[in-house]
């Protein structure tokens, strides 16, 4: 049950880099996603 969130945290970034990538997130101005996804990483990466 501890991975579930690791496994959430990880679709959620996926689904946030596809619609970067697409321009999803610039057509609803919500590019600051990828700002808060980038700063989320950082505590994820010393957690592993």
């Amino acid at each position: 049950m501890e991975n579930f969130g690791f496994f959430l945290f990880y679709v959620i970034a996926i689904v946030v880099l596809v619609l970067h990538f697409n321009g999803t997130l610039e057509e609803y101005e919500l590019e600051w996603l990828v700002y808060v996804l980038a700063v989320a990483v950082f505590p994820v990466v010393f957690l592993l």
